[in-house]
């Protein structure tokens, strides 16, 4: 059964059943963010017990690995955007073209990133004002973390491809078992080995290396999307579609993370005890993004689908079902984070000073989950029906104009910390908030009343 029979009677359905059906493509890749955020607290936790220069090293790096992932991320909710809007739709060969297209995205994407971080690995680190004691470590961990890109982008990109299609099963388990993989190599290269953040790196590489071939093989063994036998000429109708709702998100994105860049790098120039606690901060809190952001995949799928079907009752009923369970799960998680952000910190450090700043920016956060689950979904759904155009400027506006504006100028001006910084974390999600309320509000009106068919 194809994704737009499967789940193209959301508004045929009482309430009970849509939420079924939402958390029949939710939760596979709620489960596969847990369990990639459960590693990253094995990675801190491992890369911790080596000391305070360790976590620093390996943390400096962190938002340009953001940055790197956003941007090749962005390429793939075009192929989201185009796929589920053509099952929508019912036209599955241009849902299989599409497919085939994502292939040749993989290539020249993977092996240009791979050229680009391989031949900037020594200047990162100066770039993001890393201290000079530990720059060496950060490069080499840099390095070999992103001598992979090829298999990493493949995992990006085709993974998106096979959720489009409804399929969030197979890169869940995909992702358990490239878990298993860096959790194991971790302990043999860290500590039998001997080899610290080098074998960090390298246990993540290898894991990469494997989910980039696995994710290939399951694309090409899918029933309705397998590339196999088809040509990897360029299409260029489909590629300028895609593109046409990949450029403002790789926009979005690549002026997002670049923020996250220089964010830390203004919290990197308040000293290793700053940088520190920012990376276990952020390592805590992302495991509490988890609803958020799997809900944000099965908003995109199915307003998709509505979309490509015409059916404006349809996706009127996702929206008012999705958005009341994201803020509901939301204010669940950040309660969850507030309560135990003490204990869960740490499992990272014992170092009181690191610890009790970590604890005081991650209580403040907590209180702001539920705003910044109301963009996410939002944002989602207007992935899906292939407007990012918007998301792109409200991101852009506010990244900017409030988080790196307000931290250079409580930082550096007013001679703040950590928690300033934060503070204006916090300000730009809210303010991110406001400007998606509004847009569903009014915006969305606009969609209905133009581009739904009757």
């Amino acid at each position: 059964m194809n994704n737009s029979n499967r789940f193209s009677n959301l508004s045929g359905h009482n309430r009970r059943e849509q939420l079924l059906i939402i958390f029949t493509l939710a939760w596979p890749t709620m489960l596969e963010q847990f369990l990639q955020t459960a590693v990253q607290y094995v990675d801190t936790a491992m890369v911790g017990s080596l000391g305070t220069d360790a976590t620093a090293s390996v943390g400096a790096t962190a938002t340009v690995n953001w940055m790197i992932g956003s941007t090749i991320s962005a390429f793939a909710v075009g192929f989201l955007s185009y796929i589920a809007r053509a099952l929508g739709a019912g036209r599955n060969e241009d849902a299989k073209r599409a497919a085939s297209q994502s292939v040749l995205a993989v290539i020249v994407v993977g092996i240009l990133s791979t050229i680009i971080t391989v031949a900037l690995s020594s200047r990162v680190p100066v770039w993001m004002r890393v201290d000079e004691n530990i720059r060496g470590m950060a490069s080499e961990y840099f390095l070999i973390l992103y001598s992979p890109m090829l298999f990493r982008t493949a995992l990006i990109i085709f993974g998106t491809v096979l959720r489009s299609a409804g399929d969030t099963r197979t890169p869940m388990r995909i992702s358990l078992v490239m878990n298993l993989i860096n959790v194991c190599l971790n302990y043999i290269l860290i500590y039998k080995a001997g080899l610290g953040i080098k074998g960090a790196a390298l246990a993540s590489a290898a894991a990469f290396v494997f989910g980039g071939v696995a994710i290939t093989i399951a694309l090409w063994r899918h029933p309705v999307l397998s590339p196999k036998g088809r040509s990897l000429s360029p299409d260029l109708k489909i590629l300028a579609e895609c593109g046409r709702v990949a450029f403002p998100n790789m926009l979005q994105r690549f002026g997002t993370s670049l923020g996250y860049v220089v964010f830390a790098s203004l919290i990197n120039a308040l000293g290793e005890d700053a940088t520190a606690a920012h990376t276990i901060a952020n390592t805590v809190e992302s495991a509490f993004y988890i609803p958020g952001f799997g809900m944000q995949t099965a908003a995109a799928t199915l307003a998709g689908n509505a979309y490509g079907a015409g059916d404006k009752k349809r996706f009127e009923s996702l929206s008012r079902t999705i958005i009341p369970l994201e803020i509901g799960l939301m204010i669940i998680s950040g309660s969850m984070l507030f309560a135990f952000a003490p204990w869960l910190v740490a499992i990272f450090t014992k170092d009181p000073v690191v610890g009790g700043l970590s604890v005081t920016v991650l209580r403040m956060v907590a209180l702001s989950e539920p705003f910044y689950g109301i963009p996410i979904v939002i944002e989602g759904m207007m992935q899906g029906l292939g407007r990012t155009t918007i998301p792109f400027v409200f991101n852009i506006c506010c990244m900017w104009g409030i988080r790196i504006a307000g931290t250079f100028v409580f930082t550096r001006a007013l001679g703040g910390g950590l928690v300033e910084a934060w503070g204006c974390m916090i300000g730009h999600n809210l303010m991110l908030c406001v400007l998606f309320g509004a847009y569903y509000f009014w915006g969305f009106k606009r969609i209905y009343a133009n581009e739904f068919a009757a």
